[in-house]
């Protein structure tokens, strides 16, 4: 994650040196460490659905990275990518039908950075970072999909809570994948 930040880092330079950031997902935690890390450059933090989880599924998130691990030290990326699809949800036929298209081998050749970004920017547990996002002294807005997995509202939430400066906005019918239509307005609110 310290190589992310040190990228997000060149870009605020070349924008002159102070930016606003946006996260979807677990880009989401990323930006919430990177603003924390680079304090008065970063101006703004908006933030999509976050996947941190308080709930009982901290076991399930635990599960998920041994059977991840085990997948990619086996050299089976195309299992990997369908063992995170299936964890946040995709329904096996999907999936299925994913492994048959011409992008499938692609994906799973991106697959093997996923559990060391997953570890890093989220953690062992997942767990939502109450503390770090007190720490947070720019405005942010923290949003999620009604249309969502069920814990990315109470996610949403708790760091809305957590944050000094925090606006919370619900998308009516918005799931994981946000449509840009939906998101776009609001950012654009924000962060003028």
């Amino acid at each position: 994650m310290d190589r992310e930040i040190e990228d997000i880092q060149a870009l605020i330079e070349v924008a002159g040196g102070t930016a606003a950031l946006y996260g979807h997902s677990s880009g989401a935690a990323l930006a919430l460490d990177a603003a924390l890390q680079l304090g008065g450059s970063v101006s703004k933090i908006a933030m999509y659905e976050a996947p941190y989880n308080d709930d009982a599924a901290r076991r399930a998130w635990r599960r998920y990275l041994e059977q991840l691990a085990e997948a990619l030290a086996a050299g089976r990326h195309g299992d990997a990518v369908a063992l995170f699809m299936a964890y946040v949800g995709t329904p096996a036929e999907q999936i299925d039908g994913m492994r048959k298209q011409d992008f499938w081998p692609a994906m799973a050749a991106l697959e093997p950075t996923l559990a060391d970004d997953h570890t890093a920017i989220l953690g062992e547990d997942a767990a939502v970072p109450a503390e770090r996002a007190a720490r947070l002294s720019m405005s942010a807005l923290v949003t999620y999909g009604t249309a969502s997995f069920p814990f990315m509202a109470e996610t949403a939430r708790q760091l809305q809570q957590a944050m000094p400066h925090a606006e919370l906005r619900a998308l009516e019918g918005q799931d994981h994948n946000v449509s840009p239509a939906a998101l776009g307005p609001l950012l654009l609110e924000f962060l003028t």
